[in-house]
């Protein structure tokens, strides 16, 4: 456990609870000027978008309703493309507008593989919300519609993401130290 303190110590804030809070206000903002009258299904990709999804959906001041599936390509299927889907949807997308809300846009696979399920699932309308878009090249070609931070290629753990298990509840975004 000291280890796992340790980490959090050295690492590199890249951004403060109060930079965070301000770009979830923007977001916000954009979501609500965008969909306010659409009656939207709010779908929190677990576990990640769990702190996100807390945070954003008291901003958002109208209807709709909240979902959240959990699929992955972590654990077991490291290295391949294939989600596991442990949980979700529970709400019928049919004709419906559906916001994903993530933590972060990293390789792309997990985030393209639910989009295209509810497009599939017969979604009028897909749109995607991550707070974090990790500057890399993707596995797949995914833009998300809302972003409200940008990060460099690192490891970064904080607000939703982890660090081998932990640190999800850690309030800033950290990066890794680097290797000098």
């Amino acid at each position: 456990m000291n280890d796992l303190n340790k980490i959090l110590r050295e690492a590199d804030c890249l951004y403060r609870p109060g930079q965070i809070h301000e770009a979830l206000e923007d977001v916000a903002s954009h979501i609500t000027r965008d969909f306010y009258d659409k009656n939207p299904i709010v779908v929190c990709v677990l576990n990640g978008g769990l702190v996100v999804s807390g945070q954003i959906l008291p901003m958002l001041a109208f209807p709709l309703e909240v979902d959240y599936v959990h699929a992955t390509r972590y654990r077991e299927n490291v290295g391949t493309d294939q989600l596991k889907w442990i949980s979700g949807p529970h709400c019928d997308a049919k004709g419906r507008t559906i916001i994903l809300i993530d933590d972060i846009l990293d390789e792309g696979t997990t985030l393209a593989g639910i989009i295209e399920y509810y497009k599939k699932a017969g979604a009028a309308k897909v749109v995607s919300v991550v707070l974090i878009e990790k500057d890399r090249k993707r596995k797949v070609d995914i833009t998300p519609d809302f972003v409200g931070l940008k990060v460099p290629d690192r490891y970064v753990f904080g607000f939703g993401m982890d660090y081998k298990g932990y640190w999800r509840n850690a309030p800033g975004i950290y990066a890794e130290k680097e290797e000098q």
